[in-house]
C-alpha cells in the first residue's frame, strides 16, 4: 500500500512573496490536494541576518489570500536548532564533514585563479550557485576543530562521482557536484545550520513524501540526497518546476517592477485574477480569466506545465488589471 502523500509549502521571510513564489506554491498546493494528501507549512527562517521584520506574517497572509491552506501549525526552523545539532553530530561521528576556515572571499579567489577557469562551466540551472570549493581544508579531521583559532564552518565531503536522480517533472538529472560547488557547507560559522542540512532534517521529521519547488534548486537536490543517505533518513520524491522570469529571462526582481503579492492586492487585483494568470501559464486554462485555486483541481495536470520558464510581461500584468512600474 502506497504511503499517504505529504507535501509542504516553505516560504522564507527574507523578503516579500511575489508572483514567482505564488506560481510554485499553487503547483505544490494543487499537487497535494489533487492526490488527497496532507500539506504542511514550514517557515524557513534559519538565515536570520536576512530575515525581514513582518515578512513571516505577510507570507501567511499572502498564502491565505490566494486560497492556499495547510494542515496544523507552521513549523519554524529557528525553533528546531537541537534537531540540526543532532544531525551534525551524526555526520561528525562518521567523519563525513570537516572544519573549514576558508572565507567566501578565499573561495572566490581560488575559483578565479587561471587553472580554475579550465573547469567545465556549470549548467544554466546552477549559474546562481557559489564558486566550486577547491578542497583547501579537506585534509582536516573532525578533531582538528579543537585547535582552530579562526572561525570555521563544517563542510560535507562530496564523493568523486556524478549523482543522478529522477525528477518527477524534468526526468533523469545528472549533477557532478565536484564541478558544481564541491564540498558544501552544512553548518555556518555563526553556529546555525546551512540550508542543505536544515531542509533535509525538516522534511524527514515532517514525513514529507514529495518536495515540489522551483528548478533553480535542482543543484541542491544531489547534495540533499547525500545527506539523506548519510543520516539514514527516508528520501522524498522531488518535482522541480520552471520559474517565473522577466522579459530579460532573469528571475523576478526589483528591476522588473513591483510584483509582490501584497502590492498587487493593495492595487485592487483580486486573488482569482492572479490565480487565473498563473493557471493559464501552466496550461490549465485556455485564456487568462479569474478562477479560484480550488476550482483548478479538476484541471490540474503536472505534465501540462510548459518546460520553459514562464515569461511575465507588463502586457500580461495589465490583463489582470495591474500596471507595473519599474
Amino acid at each position: 500500500m502506497a504511503e499517504p502523500y505529504r507535501g509542504r509549502l516553505a516560504p522564507s521571510p527574507t523578503g516579500a512573496q511575489h508572483l514567482g513564489n505564488a506560481r510554485t506554491y499553487l503547483i505544490a498546493w494543487l499537487r497535494a490536494r489533487s492526490l488527497g494528501g496532507h500539506l504542511a507549512l514550514r517557515l524557513e527562517d534559519i538565515d536570520s541576518p536576512r530575515v525581514k521584520p513582518g515578512a513571516a506574517e505577510q507570507a501567511y497572509e499572502d498564502l491565505r489570500w490566494l486560497g492556499l491552506d495547510w494542515e496544523s501549525s507552521p513549523v519554524v526552523q529557528t525553533q528546531r536548532l537541537p534537531l540540526y545539532q543532532q544531525a551534525l553530530a551524526q555526520l561528525q561521528a562518521r567523519e563525513l564533514v570537516y572544519p573549514c576556515t576558508c572565507t567566501r572571499s578565499d573561495v572566490e579567489r581560488a575559483a578565479s585563479a587561471p587553472h580554475e577557469s579550465e573547469r567545465a562551466r556549470p549548467d544554466p540551472a546552477a549559474m546562481h550557485e557559489p564558486p566550486t570549493y577547491p578542497g583547501t581544508c579537506a585534509s582536516r579531521r573532525v578533531a582538528d576543530a579543537e585547535a582552530l583559532i579562526r572561525p570555521f564552518c563544517w563542510r560535507f565531503r562530496v564523493p568523486a562521482h556524478a549523482s543522478t536522480f529522477s525528477d518527477g517533472f524534468a526526468g533523469p538529472i545528472t549533477v557532478d557536484l565536484c564541478q558544481q560547488g564541491g564540498d558544501f557547507v552544512v553548518w555556518k560559522t555563526v553556529g546555525t545550520p546551512a540550508y542543505q542540512l536544515a531542509v533535509v532534517v525538516d522534511d524527514a521529521a515532517m514525513g514529507i513524501t514529495e518536495v515540489v519547488r522551483g528548478d533553480d534548486l535542482i543543484p541542491s537536490t544531489p547534495r540533499q540526497l547525500l545527506l539523506y543517505d548519510a543520516l539514514g533518513l527516508h528520501t522524498p520524491a522531488f518535482v522541480h518546476v520552471p520559474l517565473v522570469v522577466g522579459p530579460d529571462g532573469r528571475r523576478l526582481a526589483k528591476r522588473h517592477g513591483d510584483t509582490r503579492l501584497s502590492t498587487l492586492r493593495e492595487a485592487g487585483v483580486s486573488a482569482e485574477a492572479i490565480v487565473g494568470l498563473l493557471a493559464w501559464s501552466c496550461g490549465w486554462l485556455d485564456a487568462i480569466q479569474p478562477v479560484s485555486a480550488r476550482e483548478l483541481l479538476p484541471r490540474f495536470r503536472l505534465e501540462s506545465i510548459p518546460r520553459q520558464p514562464f515569461i511575465l510581461t507588463p502586457r500580461l500584468l495589465r490583463q489582470i488589471g495591474y500596471e507595473v512600474s519599474a
